[in-house]
């Protein structure tokens, strides 16, 4: 439902609905309004900004400052099905993920190394996500027996819920199982938010970084790039994300509530 909501607040929908409503009623205003929309978007440095606070400002974590924990989760979402027949991945923009789990274990930060079992088209269904990495793993030299993968999820929601089943198994109290959360960090706020329902510490470990710390502006990061509209494309994505989850916490709280109460 929240992929589904979040298209007619996105940019392009506004500017489309601004532009066919001052068509329709023949006012140059709406339509001016439209495309000042999509200047303000697609521009670099609104966009810069856009998924710097999507970040929530967050700077890269330093591996040996790092806490031990019981489990490094690296999050689906770094896997592309490139054109043709079908049957081969390629790496995403997301690879960082990746990369972070193996040298956090590396660096002896768990004991487990745990991938997310992200849905995949076919033909690789019913393998996940999570089944080619932890293949790419062993391959980096990780011991099988001590990586796991989850059941396939689809969305953040289930990464979470499916991570605190796993851990359910590995460990016996697994309220009392500290993870160290590996993804994007535009991504992370939504994904501690999710896994905090669940009842599982985390350590957060952001990657995958969207904007450079000594950004040098000029003229051309105020004129309307497609790289600039994708940047507040993602970061509104995210906070829209962020704001349903939000609100479906707030409403289901209110109803344990009430019914603690009665």
């Amino acid at each position: 439902m929240s992929k589904a909501l979040v298209v007619i607040v996105l940019p392009i929908a506004i500017v489309s609905f601004l532009v066919l409503l001052g068509a329709l009623r023949r006012n140059r205003a709406w339509c001016f309004t439209g495309v000042v929309v999509l200047w303000l978007s697609a521009s670099p440095y609104v966009g810069y900004h856009a998924i710097r606070a999507a970040e929530d400002w967050q700077t890269p974590v330093s591996v040996k400052a790092v806490p031990r924990a019981f489990a490094i989760v690296v999050l689906s979402g770094m896997l592309v099905d490139p054109p043709g027949e079908g049957g081969t991945t390629e790496w995403g923009d997301a690879v960082d993920r990746f990369e972070a789990g193996i040298h956090l274990f590396e660096e002896g930060k768990a004991q487990w190394l745990v991938f997310t079992g992200g849905v995949l088209p076919p033909p690789f269904f019913p393998r996940t996500e999570g089944d080619l990495l932890a293949e790419q793993a062993v391959r980096r030299g990780i011991p099988r027996t001590q990586i796991a993968v989850t059941g396939a999820v689809s969305d953040t929601a289930g990464e979470a819920q499916a991570v605190a089943l796993m851990m359910g198994r590995l460990h016996a109290d697994n309220r009392a199982s500290t993870v160290i959360l590996v993804t994007s960090a535009f991504h992370m706020r939504r994904s501690r938010l999710l896994f905090a329902q669940t009842g599982i510490p985390v350590l957060p470990f952001p990657v995958d970084f969207q904007g450079s710390a000594h950004k040098q502006w000029i003229v051309h990061d105020f004129v309307p790039s497609a790289n600039g509209l994708r940047l507040t494309e993602l970061a509104m994505r995210e906070g829209c994300g962020f704001a349903f989850y939000s609100l479906a916490r707030s409403v289901q709280e209110s109803k344990t509530g009430r019914l603690a109460v009665q």
